[in-house]
C-alpha cells in the first residue's frame, strides 16, 4: 500500500469523498455530522492522503492541525471495495507516526457511537485511544464519540 499526499483533485478521490459524505449524511443527522467535504479539506490546516494499492484507490484521511501539539484525524474512509483488508489499520499507523514527527503530543478524533462504526471503534481502541470530553469546536452530542491518544 502506498500512502500519498493528495491535492484531492483526482476523480477517484472525488469518489470517494462522496461516497464518504454520503455514508455520513446516512448515519448521522445533519447537526452530528462533522464530516468534510472537498473545499473544507483544502484548508491549510488540514493535510490529506490517498491510499493506494497499484493503480487503485482504497483509503484516504486527513490531519488537521488544532493547534502545534493537538492534530484531529478526519475523514478516515475505505473503499467499499476494499473493507477488512488492512487499509484502515495501515492509513491510522501512518497518520499518528506523522502526527508525532510534527510534535504533537496528543492526536484526537470524533467518530459515530451507532453500530456502523463499530469496526471504527475497536479499531482506534486497539491503538490507544481513549474516549474523551469534546475538544477544539465540538460540544457534548449523544450522536458523537470524542477519542484522543497522548503521543
Amino acid at each position: 500500500m502506498d500512502i500519498k499526499l493528495d491535492d484531492l483533485t483526482r476523480s477517484e478521490v472525488i469518489e470517494l469523498v462522496g461516497e464518504h459524505l454520503y455514508s455520513m449524511a446516512l448515519s448521522s443527522p445533519p447537526e452530528s455530522n462533522h464530516a468534510l467535504n472537498l473545499e473544507e479539506l483544502k484548508q491549510p490546516e488540514i493535510t490529506f492522503w490517498s491510499v493506494w494499492e497499484q493503480d487503485e484507490l482504497v483509503g484516504c484521511g486527513a490531519l488537521k492541525e488544532l493547534d502545534g501539539r493537538h492534530g484531529e484525524i478526519k475523514s478516515m474512509r475505505t473503499s467499499s471495495l476494499h473493507l477488512r483488508k488492512g487499509v484502515a489499520k495501515r492509513l491510522l499507523e501512518y497518520l499518528i507516526e506523522e502526527a508525532k514527527r510534527r510534535g504533537y503530543s496528543r492526536i484526537s478524533l470524533e467518530t459515530g457511537p451507532m453500530d456502523t462504526f463499530g469496526a471504527a471503534l475497536k479499531l482506534y481502541e486497539k491503538f490507544g485511544f481513549k474516549r474523551c470530553k469534546p475538544f477544539a469546536d465540538y460540544i457534548e452530542d449523544p450522536n458523537s464519540v470524542y477519542m484522543t491518544k497522548e503521543l
